[in-house]
């Protein structure tokens, strides 16, 4: 059997089409995916909800990173879409900024739009808001008092229980003022409790022991640029399992990892940014 014959012009052919297809990839990743929010809507089982809560809403939105690489206006439409959507409660998992020296003009241009919870609106710290190298407890103060004039409750290794529902906020892991053991000492275990952690390997970390409900966290990104069936090449975890989406950890706990909504370079492939919509439920 003669083997086919590829001419010179179909040969140019094909490799023009390879060229339009990678450039079509590029340009997809570079102007569409960035933007294409997904707002995930879930069920989010809760150990001992008060009757209360049951269908309740819980938006969870991570990583805005306002600064320089993300466009305001695109961060204003997400909070306006979210808040088209009337959340009981809305969480933040870290990362409000990307630090450069004037990121505190540009907080409030955007943050004047965040949406606002009916029962409540809390936030937890990520590692890019203690400024360079993680290690700027000053830069950390100025976010907290910067976003607490929009109505932004921000725990730092503290509990705050809003209509019965528990919700403690970790500082975050890579900062100088991560304190896991004695913020979950202060959970009452006989009530309904949720934990928020920016970076998702604070779960394999020990001082878990005797709580048993869901940790919720961003970081990620979701790799930003995942290949079809492969896992991420980049992910700045120990735990490289901790990608996106939810984890049954040990001891009855679960971990959900929100894909966020900003970026640290303006591309994203099979990873779009993400708020997630959880209806609360008993478990």
């Amino acid at each position: 059997m003669k083997r086919p014959v590829i001419t010179r012009r179909a040969f140019l052919k094909l490799s023009g089409a390879s060229l339009a297809a990678v450039a079509g990839l590029g340009l997809y990743a570079r102007w569409l995916e960035p933007h294409w929010l997904e707002v995930v809507r879930r069920q989010l089982p809760i150990n001992r909800l008060p009757d209360r809560l049951a269908g309740k809403t819980l938006a969870h939105i991570s990583d805005v990173h306002v600064g320089p690489r993300v466009a305001n206006d695109y961060l204003v439409s997400v909070f306006q879409r979210l808040a088209a959507l009337n959340p009981d409660f809305v969480v933040f998992t870290g990362d409000f900024i990307s630090y450069h020296p004037g990121v505190f003009a540009e907080i409030p241009l955007a943050f004047q739009f965040f949406p606002k919870g009916r029962l409540g609106t809390l936030a937890v710290l990520g590692n890019h808001d203690y400024g360079p190298a993680w290690s700027h407890p000053e830069i950390a103060g100025r976010v907290v008092a910067s976003v607490q004039q929009f109505g932004i409750t921000v725990l730092r290794n503290q509990v705050l229980e809003v209509e019965g529902l528990q919700i403690a906020g970790l500082d975050d892991l890579w900062g100088p003022q991560f304190r896991l053991a004695p913020t979950l000492a202060a959970l009452d275990p006989a009530k309904a409790s949720i934990v928020l952690s920016h970076n998702p390997d604070t779960v394999d970390l020990p001082g878990w022991s005797g709580y048993h409900g869901w940790i919720l966290s961003g970081h990620t990104h979701g790799g930003q640029c995942k290949p079809p069936f492969l896992p991420p090449p980049l992910l700045p975890v120990r735990n490289r399992r901790y990608t996106a989406g939810e984890f049954l950890l040990a001891g009855n706990r679960r971990l959900y990892i929100n894909r966020g909504v900003g970026h640290l370079l303006e591309v994203r492939f099979n990873a779009r940014p993400e708020v997630t919509l959880f209806e609360l439920t008993a478990a």
